[in-house]
């Protein structure tokens, strides 16, 4: 596809800021699919940005002049930034270095493109590209954590193989899947404060919400282990959401290497048995407990006192006896009296069937589909969709950031089950 979709972003002011990464070589492509696709587009380059695209170029198939530093005389006479910032409804950043996150995060504006981010009050959308390794230090992930919190929308990065030779994530998501993404973000959406949704929602006031996220570790031997390719993002998205709309909130944790979100108890567990002891520990105060870690299904049947070596008759390969793991929400939603228990099913075939079919056997009043096959989506993505699936209903959430699908799917559990928990939990 050479462009975007006709009329999917009809009248959409898109600011681009192009910061210093080499995925910068695949913004022109960028820019002729977001006005292929009806945008207009303005873009905004940093010094770093000038080194990987010519400005002749960006020009060209934009249409207008390319802006990048904020002591243009002729631009900023009438104060262009601040008339920049207020025409944009969609303030795009791709790519976004590490750098870049790193002062969005700190609300750093040393150059017109970050000046104008804290002049506007349009939808902050970010792409990351960098190295693997600069993805998942702690501070960029911390960076990613707090714009998330504020209402900005993380599109990405994508894994694969990367200019630098490592692979993992790190990519630019592809201008095609950047133009698609926008059409599900709401234009002109201010940045208010620690989050971009109406802080006055209290509507779990009083209610205690459980919720598990990240991958379990079975181990193999003292060295080894059986694990998945959860990040725990969506789960610490929704325990984020939660708190902010009022809830006690405790977040029962895998291995992950995200912060504890601001307000939130969290319990560190490694295997799906720990996982299982944690959550029981706390079922007797919970309201609303939501299921989102990938837990193992299997676990070694014996575990290795020593790390296993590979020896003249282990050479051909080992067998693993594997056993069946604890089903936790399983175990909850069959609990007396439980709470209200909400599912997470990550498929890749035959996602409905699949997903309903668990609803029923196990009981819950309501589980969240998101297909994994989608490279867009899901595991260490800062982007996911889902279908929201209970007894008599089901809702389309559409590609959009975590935190933005933990707020429409708490809404959902809010507006079907809103009686239930004001008799589980009345408000002090």
């Amino acid at each position: 596809m050479d462009q975007g979709t006709p009329g999917e972003l009809a009248g959409r002011h898109i600011l681009l800021g192009i910061t210093g990464g080499i995925a910068a070589y695949k913004t022109p492509d960028l820019v002729r699919k977001l006005r292929g696709a009806g945008a207009d587009v303005c873009v905004v380059t940093s010094a770093g940005a000038q080194q990987f695209v010519s400005s002749t170029a960006l020009q060209a198939v934009s249409g207008r002049a390319v802006r990048h530093s904020l002591w243009d005389e002729a631009a900023e006479a009438a104060m262009g930034h601040i008339e920049l910032a207020r025409w944009a409804d969609t303030v795009l950043i791709a790519p976004a270095t590490a750098n870049c996150i790193a002062k969005l995060a700190r609300g750093q504006a040393d150059d017109l493109l970050t000046t104008l981010c804290l002049a506007t009050t349009a939808a902050l959308v970010v792409a990351p590209a960098m190295n693997v390794r600069m993805w998942q230090h702690p501070a960029t992930q911390s960076n990613v954590a707090l714009l998330a919190e504020r209402g900005a929308h993380l599109l990405g990065p994508a894994e694969g193989e990367q200019a630098c030779g490592e692979y993992g994530p790190g990519r630019m998501v592809e201008p095609a899947d950047i133009c698609k993404a926008l059409t599900s973000i709401d234009p002109g959406q201010a940045v208010l404060g620690p989050h971009a949704t109406d802080p006055a929602d209290n509507s779990l006031a009083g209610v205690n919400v459980l919720i598990t996220a990240g991958p379990t570790r079975e181990p193999i031997d003292p060295v080894r282990y059986i694990s998945n390719r959860s990040s725990g993002k969506q789960g610490y998205a929704l325990a984020t959401e939660a708190a902010r709309m009022g809830a006690t909130v405790t977040l029962v944790s895998g291995p992950t290497a995200l912060p504890v979100p601001p307000g939130v108890k969290r319990i560190d567990v490694l295997s799906a048995q720990d996982m299982l002891t944690a959550v029981e520990s706390q079922l007797d105060q919970t309201d609303l407990f939501i299921g989102v870690a990938a837990v193992a299904d299997y676990r070694v049947a014996a575990v290795a006192n020593e790390k296993i070596k590979k020896t003249a008759s282990t050479r051909d390969g080992i067998t693993l006896d594997l056993v069946t793991n604890p089903d936790i929400i399983a175990t909850v939603a069959a609990t007396a009296g439980g709470p209200i228990t909400v599912g997470f099913a990550a498929e890749t075939h035959k996602g409905l069937e699949h997903a309903r079919g668990k609803l029923e056997r196990k009981g819950l009043d309501m589980i969240a589909l998101n297909d994994v096959s989608d490279q867009r989506i899901g595991f260490s993505s800062d982007a996911n969709a889902l279908t929201i699936l209970w007894s008599d209903g089901e809702q389309q959430v559409p590609m959009q950031t975590k935190a933005a699908i933990a707020r429409s799917l708490l809404s959902k559990v809010v507006e079907l089950f809103n009686p239930r928990l004001s008799v589980r939990s009345p408000t002090p």
